[in-house]
């Protein structure tokens, strides 16, 4: 019986201390959708990064191989570094937040998470 305990008082330990590891890159969702609108002849797109975890992430990393745009993009928002983009400049996107940016191309670039740092939570 004592020895159930400890491996039940133990299992329950390590989940509270891993919490705070808990998040990941798949915590990571990106959408887009079409706006309606055209820029230069070329659909809009608005794309929505969301961190789909309680912990922060920042550095955040997307894959844009080839990107090109038709309007200008914030580039607080996003930020092409060759074929990846940085997104919130690397600031933290907090737990649950989202940051969006739209974009004008055909087709749409598909754009997967590439890296990011997880905070402590």
């Amino acid at each position: 019986m004592a020895s159930s305990s400890n491996v039940i008082a133990a299992i329950l330990t390590l989940c509270l201390v891993s919490q705070g590891f808990c998040c990941s890159l798949e915590d990571i969702v990106i959408g887009t959708v079409r706006t309606g609108a055209e820029i230069q002849g070329k659909p809009e797109w608005k794309v929505t990064v969301t961190n789909n975890c309680k912990c922060a992430q920042h550095e955040l990393r997307v894959t844009c191989q080839g990107f090109q745009t038709a309007e200008t993009v914030d580039p607080s928002v996003f930020e092409q570094q060759g074929d990846k983009c940085l997104v919130n400049q690397g600031n933290a996107l907090n737990g649950f937040a989202s940051v969006s940016f739209s974009y004008a191309w055909d087709p749409p670039f598909i754009m997967f998470p590439s890296s990011s740092v997880v905070d402590d939570c």
